[in-house]
């Protein structure tokens, strides 16, 4: 279903709706659940997404590879004038592709984003493509090394050191924004990214600033300091799927070593009172101007795909009275069971719906009622109400005071199926 959807995506609701009990019947057959569960927790429970999820955020990819490749055919694509209006007079229009896109992207605060270009480089197999680092120490655990003991090796280092300039870079990322910041010598610089940015990204994105500002003065020996040793160990060997923003470090480095710059680079570690790491830690959180740079293709695609889940997850956090809500609070995958039986009847119960509570909604007939309670019967009142059943669950679950979730969260209850045994459920279900 996802094959063509951004071409066919474009059609009208009601056509598109016509694709959601294909899609359900999928899910169910996947999961076990019984027919009458609801679709909500039927997404929830197998952790996948409706169609009309898929179809934004596929149609969002695809508008992104075409912003990242400036060979492709609609890379400069405007759209026609003409078109526009007819869309604006006519709500009724079915809206071309980039209408579509641009909806969402506006929706998502992406509607300015600049992507970061995807340029092919030839390497060559038989050269190393990388830059080597310093690690002074490596040999160090830092959860059990005390901050003095880190702060003396790097006084030692510098000693080591001292014809090379420092300069400090450091990026920081919270919910609301990314940034980051380089230490000089005589001058400090903080600056703002697209909030869709990756921690990575910002700390890439200060290590290439920092060898642009080197690249304005005179050739010198400089050492660059970063407490991200992610980043830095991308640097040490090149290929097709490194980060574009490491390409063009190598490549600046290249051009700058041809000049007469010696650039080493070194790995800190953060939080141990190394003054000008802490100085950048602190300019990266309080950052307020704003650096306009393109951004990482995959780092989009992650910003868009976690505010789909979030949608998703708000728009679940307002069932309340959905029966799996109760046990499963965030959307997240869970282990499913190595037998098809058992996961099965795991699946039901969660949902809420089984063949013995409520087949009669297919049959057109009364709800089965607790022939002590005098109250219909459901998963809840079976597992944890009735008072026929304590004693079992005295036996089985140690307590006859349970919840569902107790009972069915993601480990469950290791005595479950003997349980439902037991009270005769199991083979009902």
């Amino acid at each position: 279903m996802d094959y063509g959807c951004v071409i066919y995506g474009s059609a009208r609701q009601s056509v598109l709706k016509k694709l959601d009990p294909i899609h359900h019947s999928a899910l169910r057959l996947c999961s076990g659940a019984f027919r009458t569960s609801p679709v909500e927790s039927l997404y929830v429970e197998c952790c996948e997404p409706s169609l009309d999820y898929r179809r934004t955020m596929l149609a969002i990819h695809f508008y992104l590879k075409i912003l990242s490749h400036p060979g492709h055919p609609f890379h400069t694509h405007k759209q026609s004038q003409l078109i526009l209006r007819l869309q604006r007079a006519r709500p009724s229009v079915i809206p071309s592709f980039f209408t579509r896109v641009s909806k969402f992207l506006n929706s998502f605060n992406l509607d300015s984003v600049q992507v970061v270009p995807t340029i092919k480089y030839h390497l060559t197999p038989w050269n190393s493509h990388g830059l080597n680092f310093l690690n002074p120490f490596k040999t160090f655990d830092k959860a059990n090394t005390a901050p003095e003991i880190y702060q003396q090796l790097f006084a030692d280092h510098r000693e080591v050191y001292q014809n090379f300039t420092p300069i400090f870079t450091d990026g920081s990322k919270c919910s609301s924004c990314t940034s980051f910041a380089c230490v000089f010598i005589n001058s400090t610089l903080s600056f703002q990214l697209h909030p869709s940015c990756s921690i990575f990204t910002a700390e890439i994105t200060a290590i290439l600033h920092a060898l642009s500002q080197i690249s304005s003065g005179p050739p010198d020996n400089y050492i660059i300091y970063s407490d991200s040793l992610s980043a830095l160990e991308s640097m040490t060997s090149l290929n097709r799927f490194s980060h574009p923003l490491t390409i063009n470090i190598l490549e600046l480095h290249d051009r700058l070593s041809t000049k007469g710059f010696t650039i080493l680079f070194c790995w800190i570690p953060s939080h141990v009172g190394i003054s000008g790491n802490e100085l950048a830690d602190n300019l990266a959180r309080s950052a307020t101007n704003s650096f306009n740079s393109p951004v990482p293709v995959n780092d989009v695609k992650k910003y868009v795909k976690s505010i789909l889940r979030s949608k998703w997850q708000a728009q679940w956090d307002l069932k309340n009275t959905n029966k799996l809500q109760s046990i499963k609070r965030l959307i997240d995958c869970w282990p499913s069971l190595p037998i098809r039986k058992l996961d099965t009847v795991l699946t039901r119960l969660r949902i809420g719906h089984t063949r013995f509570t409520h087949r009669h909604l297919l049959l057109g007939e009364p709800a089965p009622l607790c022939t002590a309670c005098q109250c219909q019967m459901t998963v809840l009142h079976i597992l944890i109400e009735c008072p026929r059943f304590d004693l079992q669950r005295i036996r089985c679950f140690h307590s006859s005071c349970m919840t569902l979730g107790d009972i069915l969260h993601k480990d469950h209850h290791p005595q479950l199926f003997t349980f439902l045994r037991t009270i005769g459920f199991y083979s009902l279900i």
